[in-house]
């Protein structure tokens, strides 16, 4: 397996401002093998420290605020050698370990010579409670689920990412390779990005194993709806959870609360949507008022649609069989697009730290599915599932906002082109979509 968050990494290690690093990320989306694996190739050795399965090590930090009597009693109790500078330190599980989040603030502080890299299930739960946090102490590394680029690699495609690396132009994609893509993109809606799944499907073409992979993995993000701090939110946790295939399922995709559950009201259920938001299982995606800078000042807070954080895990939550891979188009208009919609959500969060927005108005009815911000511009997308793509929406955003509109984008599976201001890309080239613009906008001037 390869990961691109691999070269983040590194730029961490060799920053002069380097801090105690927190990878954040869903349950079992591969951070402790990207610290193992990190350890292995840019530091001497590997010094992993799993506060779950050895509970005693909380003691350490606990007893002293000294950073160098912590690491003598971690040394001693392993029997590893840490050296300043040339050890990676990774503290695992440190969800339930308040005292050793707090130590980072020390280790930042007092002993910079250490590299610390933390990871934990459900660790962005915990960093939203309001505790003794090391503010400021800490540098933060989202880790997101494997891209389609990441699977197209896994798969042995080094061939397919050359050829999408070339790309210089807008110009068609031929055949060969559009096609291959496009089959390597369906499966890719079945498997996911989560890195067990993919490695099952990747490594012996397993599709029961990689399918039993992925429904654990729902299981266990189930279980861990109990670990609420309040019980009675439990039920609400699960409840909405299960019923993100019907919120995405019906043509407005605004989330509303009266599907959840018959009469449910907003202050019944906020508390265990946030959670479910909190721990990276869920994103939600806020209705801009106006599109103008920043996005974020013209969040529309009562009206938003939530996505999984996973296409993969989608799929199977819709109980949608891995048979449809090899029904035509069918895996991209289940649910009346819903699948391709939050893949392009999926690789869009992948690309930037701003999350996008969606816009739309009433009276008539128009919504265009995100609004994505790229330096200090805003780019109307549209999304859609299969080769139809008219767009009414996208129109009428570009006759309110023409002054704003440099370029509309459209997802799809029609063809590489740039039809006036309206760049549509194949949806197997969405990892190519800040590059691809640049090209579009470079082009658009040269024909202006």
């Amino acid at each position: 397996m390869q990961r691109f968050a691999l070269t983040k990494l590194l730029a961490w290690k060799e920053s002069p401002y380097r801090k105690p690093l927190i990878l954040k990320g869903i349950r079992q989306v591969g951070k402790t093998w990207l610290l193992k694996e990190f350890g292995k190739l840019y530091y001497e050795n590997t010094a992993y420290f799993n506060f779950d399965e050895n509970e005693d090590l909380k003691q350490f930090f606990e007893t002293t605020k000294d950073v160098h009597r912590i690491m003598q009693n971690l040394m001693l109790a392993s029997g590893t050698k840490i050296l300043p500078n040339k050890t990676l330190i990774i503290f695992d599980e440190i969800q339930d370990s308040p005292k050793v989040i707090n130590s980072l603030k020390y280790f930042c502080e007092n002993a910079p010579e250490y590299h610390i890299a933390c990871a934990g299930s459900l660790l962005g739960v915990t960093l939203a409670k309001p505790a003794s946090f090391p503010v400021g102490k800490v540098n933060f590394l989202q880790i997101h689920p494997m891209t389609f680029t990441e699977f197209l690699l896994a798969s042995k495609d080094d061939n397919l990412i050359e050829y999408l690396q070339s790309i210089k132009n807008i110009e068609p994609i031929p055949d060969v390779f559009f096609n291959r893509l496009y089959e390597k993109l369906k499966m890719y809606y079945v498997t996911g990005g989560m890195p067990e799944p993919v490695k099952r499907w990747c490594e012996n073409n397993d599709v029961d194993a990689m399918q039993d992979c992925i429904s654990s993995i729902l299981t266990a993000y189930q279980r861990d709806f109990a670990k609420h701090p309040n019980i009675n939110e439990y039920p609400k946790i699960s409840i909405i959870f299960r019923s993100i295939p019907s919120q995405l399922a019906r043509e407005n995709k605004k989330f509303l609360y009266k599907v959840v559950k018959t009469g449910a009201r907003a202050r019944e259920y906020e508390d265990a949507l946030q959670w479910l938001i909190d721990g990276g299982i869920v994103h939600k995606v806020y209705r801009c008022s106006t599109p103008s800078l920043p996005l974020s000042a013209y969040d529309d807070l009562s009206s938003f649609k939530i996505y999984l954080a996973d296409v993969g895990l989608l799929r199977s939550l819709c109980q949608l069989s891995v048979t449809a891979f090899g029904e035509k188009n069918r895996l991209f208009t289940e649910f009346k697009g819903a699948l391709t919609e939050n893949f392009v959500l999926q690789s869009l969060i992948a690309q930037s730290d701003i999350m996008p927005r969606y816009w739309s108005q009433t009276n008539p009815s128009y919504e265009v599915d995100f609004l994505i911000q790229k330096d200090n511009d805003i780019y109307p997308v549209e999304v859609k599932a299969e080769n139809n793509v008219h767009s009414t929406s996208l129109k009428k955003y570009k006759e309110l906002f023409s002054e704003s509109v440099k370029l509309r984008v459209r997802f799809s599976l029609e063809n590489l082109k740039l039809d006036g201001d309206v760049l549509n890309i194949p949806l197997f080239l969405i990892d190519y979509t800040d590059d691809l613009i640049k090209i579009a906008l470079k082009s658009k001037d040269n024909n202006d």
